[in-house]
């Protein structure tokens, strides 16, 4: 038997040790806003905080987290960060199809936890295992930016004439 504690409660859990965390978050405690992306901990669509840190829950083996506390995206708006990239999030626009989105907002929270202020760099080596495939990266380091700072960001788009239209 295995505790747990998640999102502030406390979980008494009879599961095998070697059964991957997000599968427990999922299926046994019934939260689902953590996704499962690919499986092998490359694309960041599992991300959960341990102990404020992100990781993967595809591959953590839930006998592996002890009495470590674990934060999911159902909780991350309680925490400053989690509620400054939650809301920066929808000011930017930065949901497309949605899916990497959970994710996204975990390690960009952490992100914002440990750097409060980050460079483009501090925001692209944080960000770089998290894959959205419909592409949103100007706009989700346009929202960690805006998180940080309070201050809206402007996005410019770029919209060629047809060819042929006049100038």
């Amino acid at each position: 038997m295995l505790s747990l504690s998640v999102n502030g409660q406390s979980h008494a859990l009879d599961v095998p040790d070697d059964m991957p965390l997000l599968w427990v978050l999922r299926d046994v405690i019934g939260l689902t806003g953590t996704k499962f992306g690919c499986g092998v901990a490359q694309c960041g669509a599992c991300t959960v905080h341990l102990d404020g840190q992100p990781v993967r829950s595809c591959v953590l083996p839930v006998g592996a987290i002890g009495n470590r506390t674990i934060t999911t995206i159902e909780a991350i708006g309680a925490t400053p960060a989690g509620q400054k990239i939650q809301q920066a999030w929808l000011e930017v626009d930065v949901v497309q199809c949605g899916y990497c989105q959970s994710g996204q907002i975990m390690s960009a929270a952490a992100l914002l936890q440990r750097t409060p202020n980050p460079s483009d760099a501090d925001i692209d080596a944080a960000m770089s295992g998290n894959i959205c495939r419909c592409g949103t990266y100007v706009r989700i380091r346009a929202a960690i930016k805006q998180a940080a700072t309070g201050t809206p960001e402007i996005l410019q788009t770029l919209v060629s004439a047809p060819q042929g239209a006049a100038p």
